[in-house]
């Protein structure tokens, strides 16, 4: 028998809502992470001569970009990470997250990065500077005026992905809404409340992405 809707939603909007902060908590440690996994497999994707480190990042880059996030998930929880003893359920999601987060920043990285005029590398070298001195102060912070738009984009993408770890125990809003669906039966409340919250997290992270690519292009 279903209960009813409006009166089984605002006496559990608080218990959605706190799932809804793990969820953001899960997406921004993912996409911390994977900046910096982002930044350094980027980089090594731009150093061909590098045969081995560029080999590696690219098998990085295209495993974690070429299968879906719900198997790498269920073969790092399931598979491998049992081989280093027990993750918890929270923490294998932010390293499976993580690292199909930062494959793709490194793409943004690496476009980021060949956006930028290659007289500028050239123009910091010719002041003296070694390769990796006119990258870090010349090139990326040009680079990064580029990527962060897709950056927010990416977080965005994240944030709704997280909804899949639901499936190894995290208690984040999807898998809470599976359990008040498993106790209400009312489908439509239930699930049209969390599409609901989804849809406010990410109209907000897309506003706050017009707004700072208004800011990058009046700077």
């Amino acid at each position: 028998m279903e209960i009813n809707g409006l009166k089984l939603i605002t006496s559990n909007l608080d218990v959605l809502l706190l799932g809804a902060l793990v969820t953001l908590e899960l997406t921004a440690l993912a996409v911390a992470f994977g900046m910096i996994l982002g930044l350094i497999f980027g980089l090594a994707k731009l150093s061909p001569q590098r045969r081995l480190i560029y080999g590696i990042a690219t098998f990085y880059i295209d495993f974690f970009r070429g299968t879906p996030l719900f198997v790498q998930i269920l073969l790092l929880y399931f598979g491998i990470l049992p081989m280093f003893g027990h993750v918890g359920d929270f923490s294998a999601a932010v390293i499976a997250c993580s690292l199909n987060s930062g494959a793709y920043i490194a793409e943004i990285v690496r476009a980021g990065i060949q956006a930028i005029d290659k007289g500028q590398m050239e123009a910091g070298r010719s002041l003296g500077m070694t390769h990796g001195q006119t990258m870090w102060y010349i090139i990326l912070p040009q680079a990064y005026k580029v990527v962060i738009p897709p950056l927010i984009n990416e977080f965005i993408a994240m944030l709704k992905d997280t909804s899949l770890v639901s499936l190894i125990g995290v208690s984040e809003l999807t898998l809470r809404g599976k359990l008040l669906y498993s106790v209400s039966y009312n489908a439509a409340w239930v699930w049209g409340t969390v599409a609901i919250i989804y849809f406010i997290m990410t109209k907000l992270l897309a506003m706050l992405g017009d707004y700072v690519e208004r800011r990058l292009a009046t700077e």
